[in-house]
């Protein structure tokens, strides 16, 4: 079962002028302005920055999924990042409006793949692609483990 759309969650307003944007097979993003500490010495957003930026735009994804109704299933779920990508197309600058869109990728066994894709709100130009790949583990065993039935089937239910 997918989320109940809720614009309240899924369209905070952009400062400015940028209209929201769409990506198809995304079924979520969010929007967040580049800070002057996110930049270098070039003036560009620092690397290490966007795995940040997919971290914030993930923290929201599983704020807006609201997967707490599963249960203890999902609440006692624990994933640890096991390979982060990240593809940069062009570098973002300070004050650049970025909507981040995201989607789960893929559901294994015991994994779960995450993508990210950077956008600039207002040009619409794709800057950077991340893909997080996790691990479902258990924390006392210090190993994966399955992912329960119910928690992949809604975890798929938000695959794009």
């Amino acid at each position: 079962m997918a989320p109940a759309a809720n614009p309240e969650l899924r369209v905070p307003p952009i400062p400015g002028n940028c209209a929201r944007m769409t990506r198809p097979g995304f079924p979520f993003s969010t929007p967040f302005r580049v800070r002057y500490s996110e930049i270098d010495g070039q003036k560009i957003v620092f690397n290490s920055r966007y795995l940040e930026y997919g971290d914030v735009a993930l923290t929201e994804f599983w704020r807006w999924a609201n997967l707490a109704d599963i249960g203890p299933d999902w609440l006692d779920a624990e994933f640890n990042v096991v390979k982060a990508t990240v593809e940069y197309r062009k570098s973002f600058r300070f004050d650049d409006m970025v909507e981040a869109f995201v989607r789960v990728g893929r559901v294994g066994n015991s994994s779960l793949t995450m993508q990210v894709d950077l956008c600039h709100a207002e040009t619409r130009d794709h800057h950077a692609s991340i893909e997080i790949v996790s691990a479902h583990v258990d924390l006392a065993a210090r190993k994966s483990r399955p992912i329960p039935d119910n928690v992949r089937a809604r975890l798929e239910s938000l695959t794009g």
